[in-house]
């Protein structure tokens, strides 16, 4: 079956929220570390160099084919 590789970055709030940004998709694990190097060196990716996530993902897969539920966080009072 056939794979890519998605390199995502994700920054995480004090607030608990994120902000998840696509860098790309590769056709080998090593072209994504490869542009992984290259944009780890630009500001905010800089100042998170830990948000940083590269996977391996089968093409023609449903990703979330059964829903799913979202989970509101407590506010506190």
């Amino acid at each position: 079956m056939k794979t890519v590789w998605l390199l995502q970055h994700v920054h995480e709030f004090a607030d608990g929220g994120e902000d998840v940004k696509l860098i790309g998709v590769f056709q080998s694990r090593a072209e994504g570390e490869a542009a992984q190097v290259l944009v780890a060196r630009q500001p905010g990716f800089l100042e998170n160099p830990g948000g940083f996530h590269l996977t391996e993902q089968q093409l023609g897969i449903i990703g979330w084919s059964e829903g799913f539920v979202t989970i509101e966080p407590e506010v506190e009072s």
